[in-house]
C-alpha cells in the first residue's frame, strides 16, 4: 500500500464528533457512569456527578450524536445506554486504518534503528 493509499484510508475513519465525545473530561465522567451503571436514566447518572443535571443532559446528547450513547425512552424517562458495538468498530477501523502508516511514515523510535 502507498504512502498515500494508506493516509487516505486512515484519514477517512478519523471522526471528530467521536474523539470530541471523549476530550471533555465531564462526558468521560459520564461514560465512566454508564461503564459503571449500565442503562441508566439520567438522574441515576447525575447522582454522583457535581453538574446539574441540564449540564449532564447535554453531554449525553453529544455522546448520543456521536454513536457513543444511545437513548430509548419508557413513558416520560429517558434511559442511556453506551453503544458498544459502535465505540468498537469505530476504534478497530481506526487501528485497522493506522497500522499500514506504522512502516510506511511513523515508526517510532524503536523501529527507526532498522532503517
Amino acid at each position: 500500500m502507498s504512502r498515500s493509499a494508506a493516509a487516505n484510508a486512515c484519514l477517512a475513519v478519523l471522526d471528530a464528533a467521536f474523539f470530541k465525545a471523549f476530550c471533555d473530561p465531564t462526558r468521560l465522567e459520564v461514560v465512566r457512569r454508564l461503564i459503571k451503571l449500565g442503562r441508566a436514566d439520567i438522574g441515576a447518572i447525575a447522582e454522583a456527578l457535581p453538574q446539574d443535571r441540564s449540564v449532564i443532559s447535554r453531554h449525553l446528547q453529544i455522546l448520543e450524536h456521536a454513536g457513543v450513547a444511545v437513548s430509548t425512552r419508557e413513558g416520560r424517562q429517558v434511559f442511556y445506554e453506551l453503544n458498544g458495538p459502535v465505540i468498537v468498530d469505530r476504534l478497530a477501523a481506526m487501528r485497522d486504518a493506522a497500522a499500514p502508516l506504522v512502516e510506511i511514515c511513523c515508526p517510532g523510535p524503536a523501529r527507526k534503528s532498522r532503517a
